[in-house]
């Protein structure tokens, strides 16, 4: 087992553009080494015969068979906008002819 070293996450650092004093350093360098040691217990375990999965709950999409209706509620769908002009929404004019 190799230990994170301070050059290790001084190089890190760097390529993330991260700027750490000496505490962060030692700090992050020791913070790293308790995760790579909970990786090293994973990797331990027998994982053979466990499907993959993406998710621990399985989800499954409910669906409905599409179906055509016709609804004509233009007229309440118009009166709740602002401003109409017959059969549709007015608008402020943007483009300038």
């Amino acid at each position: 087992m190799t230990k994170i070293t301070k050059d290790e996450v001084k190089k890190v650092a760097h390529l993330a553009r991260l700027e750490l004093n000496d505490h962060e350093i030692k700090n992050h360098a020791e913070q790293l080494e308790i995760i790579l040691e909970y990786i090293r217990q994973l990797k331990k375990i027998d994982t053979d015969n466990v499907p993959c999965t993406t998710r621990a709950i399985e989800v499954v999409n409910v669906v409905r068979k599409d179906e055509n209706k016709n609804s004509d509620c233009t007229e309440e769908i118009l009166e709740l906008g602002p401003s109409r002009e017959d059969k549709y929404f007015k608008v402020p004019k943007i483009i300038n002819e």
